[in-house]
């Protein structure tokens, strides 16, 4: 996401090399480069022109301090305006009210709301160790409830059931009921959307919310909107007295404008990401980490945290034994990495968190890894036998093409997986005896040569 924007910035940093500060001659080319990437991010023009001249008058005649370049000096002026474009720091779920604290979730019909609040019940019942309640008061989209109750079996909380003969306010009222004499901590009303903003829609929600007293009013919006997601976002911040934004589809390929537009125009805190289809895809949206990884700069913190949440504690502690004693580590080991990796959200989410050098590096390490061609080495391990994977040695021709045939692929797919995973021990034996150097020559030689990793 705003893949564009980063380049743009970085050529920034590059024309302003070698000049002593910041001056109304070397900031005009910048800021000219800068506004053009904010609009084709689909950045709405109000907020690039407030964000333009806040830059320029902070950026004007400021030194240039110690060993920083011009460029570094605006990118560091650049960072803070997007900071407090985006909110300043991070603001989370208010859940302090008593017992059920009620969550109300408004949006756009295919904004993402449904799955949204399946993946925030779920967020709150495994992080925050909450007891959830979730209620659909959606009675016109098709299969919008059972949408909901499959949701909420998948993330572990509690479903309250509803038809679409009921009135919406008479559902939602039934549920805050049952949730307080069933001892839940939190409610969580998905409610309905129209493909276009109504009178209809707008009345509805005012009186779910006037009946409910909701702690936190949850904006849903598809980042994917562009310009439009200022407009709804508007319209709905009029309509209610909102408490934060969730933008969804985050992780796509959309330009992003939404996430430096929304904030400046409701004045409401961009409380939570969606950044992938799955449950666990709902990330706290940190407003610096977010300018971080604009910039270039990655986002470290948000990785290690992901890795915290996700990795096997146990596993990783096994496996880095098995590295430090250069023994033992097999294909069952190998496919485990790769199942870590995936809870992370796969290679495409960590390089995006990676700073754009290392990123840029690691993607040429890996020559561009695409998620099918693991998947396909995931299939490939998964028709071996236990000691086939314990011991690929013992994989001779025929023993290949019974492996080939049940994961559907060539031999010769087979052939290259087991030649990358002899250079992948190598490397683990080097990484034993300490020897850096050697470790990342023959990781960049391990991963060529392999089917969807060039």
């Amino acid at each position: 996401m705003l893949d564009n924007l980063t380049q743009r910035l970085s050529r920034v940093v590059k024309t302003l090399r070698g000049q002593a500060r910041l001056t109304e001659d070397n900031i005009q080319e910048a800021m000219r480069e800068v506004r053009m990437a904010l609009l084709e991010a689909d950045v709405a023009l109000p907020v690039v022109k407030d964000f333009i001249a806040k830059i320029r008058e902070k950026a004007l005649g400021q030194d240039v301090i110690g060993s920083l370049t011009p460029g570094q000096a605006l990118v560091g002026v650049v960072h803070d305006e997007l900071c407090a474009l985006m909110g300043g720091a991070h603001q989370g779920i208010n859940l302090a009210a008593q017992p059920p604290a009620v969550i109300l979730m408004a949006g756009l019909q295919g904004a993402g709301k449904t799955t949204t609040t399946g993946k925030l019940a779920r967020l709150l019942r495994e992080e925050q160790k909450k007891k959830v309640l979730t209620v659909s008061a959606d009675v016109y989209r098709p299969a919008a409830i059972e949408q909901l109750k499959t949701v909420a079996a998948q993330a572990g909380v509690d479903f309250f059931p509803s038809d679409a003969g009921q009135r919406p306010v008479d559902i939602a009222l039934a549920a805050l009921d049952f949730a307080r004499k069933h001892h839940h901590e939190a409610l969580l009303v998905d409610t309905a959307g129209r493909l276009a903003i109504d009178t209809a829609m707008m009345d509805e929600i005012r009186a779910l919310h006037a009946a409910l007293d909701p702690v936190e009013t949850l904006f849903v919006v598809d980042a994917m909107l562009g310009q439009d997601a200022v407009n709804t976002a508007r319209a709905f911040n009029e309509a209610l007295p909102l408490t934060g934004v969730v933008l969804t589809k985050l992780d796509g390929d959309a330009r992003g404008g939404a996430a430096l537009s929304v904030r400046h125009v409701t004045g409401k805190p961009l409380k939570f990401a969606g950044v992938g289809e799955k449950l666990s895809g709902l990330e706290p949206f940190h407003p610096d980490r977010m300018a971080s990884r604009i910039l270039g700069m990655g986002d470290i913190l948000g990785l290690v945290e992901d890795a915290r949440r996700r990795v096997d504690e146990e596993k990783a502690v096994e496996l880095a034994q098995k590295l430090k004693s250069g023994k033992g580590f097999d294909l069952n080991d190998f496919k485990a990495q790769i199942g870590q990796m995936r809870k992370m959200g796969g290679i495409a989410s960590l390089l995006d968190k990676l700073p754009a050098q290392f990123a840029q590096a690691a993607g040429q390490m890996h020559g561009g890894i695409e998620e099918k061609a693991i998947a396909r080495i995931e299939g490939i391990i998964n028709a071996m036998t236990p000691l086939e994977r314990a011991r690929p040695e013992l994989l001779k021709a025929s023993r290949k093409r019974r492996v080939a045939a049940g994961a559907g692929v060539q031999v010769q797919e087979v052939n290259r997986l087991l030649n990358q995973f002899g250079q992948m021990q190598k490397v683990m034996k080097q990484f034993a005896r300490g020897g850096m150097g050697k470790m990342m020559r023959a990781m960049k030689g391990m991963m060529t040569g392999v089917p969807g990793l060039r």
